[in-house]
């Protein structure tokens, strides 16, 4: 059996659960399970702290799983990353007192707390910058103010909360982070089928049906406005001066493509969700 390491809890847990949901794999009903079987998909679903399931992963005690690339990272582990799975975006920053530090270089010598000591380390490494770390689990843009730290390395999204705690972001983006779907150092069988089935979901979410009818004359200006990830599939109508034609088009921008077939001459036009593909 393929062993799956799922998030228990965390921003990313539903989102992973939904996913192997919609991948037609039968996770846990009660979230209170830790361990659940699915034989009719040859898998065993493990569910473990996110900031864990690198650790796991990495030393072969289990074969994929769905954890932060910030986590993969942070626990420098020997997990391979396979897929970005489109959710869970955040993005790793320093933040200070207004003015206090414009560069990176400012940090040398000083105290840098974070919660993710490992990957915040590897990056200052790499610019060949020296700091001692203050490693916090959680609430690190309180750390500034306490007088534990002259600066703090933090997820950022609108950086309210930081503004909140009296700081101000500088210097580069250290990480840009979502989930993804990690791997064992050797790949075990059935790994790719998951993968294709997760490449499924993505596609579903990202793509919707389109269905309208229009007459013959219009129909090369038509797939020009919607030409599909192929080519559009057209059937005939009765009125042999009208089709119905079928096409796949990215979800987003969906409207304006059916404002441009109505002002061409297009009726009819319908459009339905995709809840699972394969391209």
């Amino acid at each position: 059996m393929l062993r799956i390491a799922v998030p228990n809890k965390g921003s990313l847990a539903e989102v992973a659960a939904e996913m192997l949901t919609e991948a037609g794999y039968t996770g846990r009903r009660d979230p209170k399970d830790l361990h659940v079987i699915d034989p009719a998909n040859d898998v065993e679903f493990f569910y473990l702290r996110p900031r864990d399931i690198a650790t796991y992963v990495g030393a072969g005690a289990l074969d994929v799983g769905i954890t932060g690339r910030d986590l993969l990272l942070d626990v420098r582990s020997e997990a391979r990353e396979i897929e970005d799975l489109g959710f869970g975006s955040s993005t790793f920053r320093f933040a200070a007192e207004p003015g206090r530090f414009a560069e990176l270089s400012d940090l040398e010598g000083l105290r840098v707390a974070t919660s993710y000591p490992g990957l915040v380390e590897d990056f200052l490494v790499e610019h060949g910058v020296s700091v001692k770390l203050v490693p916090l689990d959680g609430a690190v843009e309180s750390a500034v103010r306490l007088g534990v730290a002259d600066a703090v390395a933090d997820v950022v999204s609108t950086g309210t909360t930081l503004r909140q705690a009296g700081l101000e972001i500088f210097g580069p983006v250290i990480l840009k982070s979502q989930a993804v779907m990690i791997g064992a150092p050797t790949e075990a069988e059935g790994t790719q089928r998951l993968l294709r089935r997760l490449r499924g979901v993505l596609v579903a979410h990202r793509y919707v049906m389109v269905d309208y009818d229009l007459p013959v004359r219009l129909l090369d200006a038509a797939t020009a406005v919607s030409p599909g990830v192929e080519s559009p599939t057209i059937s005939p109508l009765r009125d042999p001066e009208w089709v119905a034609v079928r096409v796949m088009i990215p979800r987003k921008g969906v409207n304006r493509v059916m404002d441009e077939l109505y002002a061409l001459g297009a009726r009819a036009i319908l459009v339905t969700a995709i809840h699972a593909a394969r391209l």
